[in-house]
């Protein structure tokens, strides 16, 4: 995958890999990982996409300089332009877990629109379910703006976040997860520069209930794909099913035997889903 770089009007560097020919797809991955969270499916789609796979500000090669706000607003607008450049102004967008959740805040906020949506199992209107990890990440990372512990606790995020943490996303025990995991925390350990920046979106991302959504689904009116993985403790079918009546134009589908990591428990069914859906 060739390696290029966006970068937003503010100075906010993305970094990002393209791959394949044809309408471009933009696919935005979860919290903690990077754009490798796509590479099982990279093969089948890129011989039907342009794909253009970000790695998320903080996250990757991509910017994590403190000065930047990494408000729930700012990283929208950056996700946004970011669609819009590389993609075109009515880009194909999909999105997991924070990567869904920055999508369907640009679609609403009408600083995106794509021609069509897909939103991979993510909180939606819920109350984000937290594991103990993620709780005590949270924790650890507003604690990093503290002078002095940042990269202390960039190195025990390291040491939380091991390989073996990956493995236990998925819900077939995929090993390749193990290095997914270890990829995304190559940079993290004792990077304090990084655990400052992280500090400040731990502190301005909510994690109450985005009951406003439950409005705004009705205002939606790109074709929209829910692909929720079954077995993902996280993030409930009962959510999806809730949006699935609200949204205008929308079909759920869902994948068995699969877990937070979807694409790495099913790479041919969330291809085949998503070319169904695509086009």
């Amino acid at each position: 995958m060739r390696l290029r770089l966006y970068h937003h009007r503010d100075g906010t560097r993305v970094a990002y890999r393209e791959a394949g020919t044809g309408r471009a797809l933009v696919l935005l991955h979860s919290l903690g990982l990077t754009h490798r969270e796509w590479e099982p499916i990279v093969d089948e789609l890129a011989s039907r996409f342009r794909l253009v796979l970000p790695d998320l500000p903080l996250h990757g090669d991509s910017e994590d300089g403190p000065r930047y706000p990494y408000t729930p607003g700012w990283l929208t607008e950056v996700i946004a332009g970011f669609c819009t450049e590389t993609a075109g102004p009515r880009p194909l967008v999909g999105g997991h877990d924070l990567g869904a959740e920055l999508a369907l805040r640009a679609v609403i906020t009408d600083k995106l629109r794509p021609a069509r949506l897909v939103l991979m199992s993510n909180r939606l209107h819920r109350q984000e379910q937290l594991g103990g990890r993620r709780r005590a990440w949270r924790t650890a990372c507003r604690a990093a703006a503290v002078p002095g512990l940042d990269r202390v606790l960039a190195h025990g995020a390291k040491l939380a976040f091991s390989p073996s943490w990956g493995e236990r996303l998925s819900a077939r025990g995929n090993p390749a997860a193990r290095d997914l995991v270890r990829h995304a925390m190559d940079d993290v350990g004792g990077n304090g520069t990084r655990a400052r920046a992280w500090a400040r979106f731990a502190r301005r991302w909510p994690t109450e209930p985005q009951l406003q959504l439950l409005d705004a689904y009705e205002q939606i009116t790109v074709p929209v794909l829910l692909l929720w993985a079954e077995e993902d403790r996280a993030h409930t079918l009962a959510a999806a099913q809730e949006a699935l009546d609200l949204l205008p134009d929308a079909q759920l589908r869902t994948l068995p035997e699969t877990g937070f990591l979807i694409a790495y428990d099913d790479p041919v069914g969330v291809a085949r889903e998503l070319i169904a859906f695509l086009g």
